[in-house]
């Protein structure tokens, strides 16, 4: 009996890509992400390892949401100190935190512990169109 391959961290081989999301959905973009993030793609896919690629997304801020989801999602932060809780509706993030939109969003679909942690840092995110990831040769992927 021929035993499954598992992927050692030392044989990763690595890829950057480069998303647009404009005129993307924010759950379907978020999916995709989180599915090259963790290294599913792969035929060499490993739960324990992060094998993943990283992923860039550029136009943040012309990302979409569907239904009435502007302005009836709600995002929750809370200081830790009483009365610290601050709520902001997906309207505002997309105005002004477009970045962290796209990247809650996509934290959430990681493992939670150390090796989600691990995968969520190989992710990077811009509002605009420009990047600073040029020498590293991203090739781009297109969504359907």
């Amino acid at each position: 009996m021929k035993n499954s391959y598992m992927q050692k961290k030392e044989e990763i081989e690595r890829k950057w890509y480069v998303i647009d999301a404009s005129d993307k959905t924010l759950g379907r973009l978020a999916t995709k992400v989180a599915h090259i993030l963790r290294g599913k793609h792969k035929a060499t896919y490993t739960p324990h390892v992060d094998c993943g690629d990283f992923v860039i997304i550029t136009n943040a801020s012309k990302i979409n949401l569907t239904g009435n989801k502007l302005n009836d999602k709600i995002y929750y932060n809370h200081s830790g100190y009483t009365g610290g809780l601050r709520e902001r509706t997906a309207r505002e993030m997309k105005e002004n935190y477009s970045e962290e939109m796209i990247e809650r969003a996509v934290k959430g679909m990681l493992p939670k512990g150390r090796l989600g942690r691990q995968m969520y840092r190989k992710l990077f995110v811009y509002a605009g169109d420009t990047h600073p990831h040029m020498a590293q040769q991203p090739v781009e992927l297109k969504m359907d």
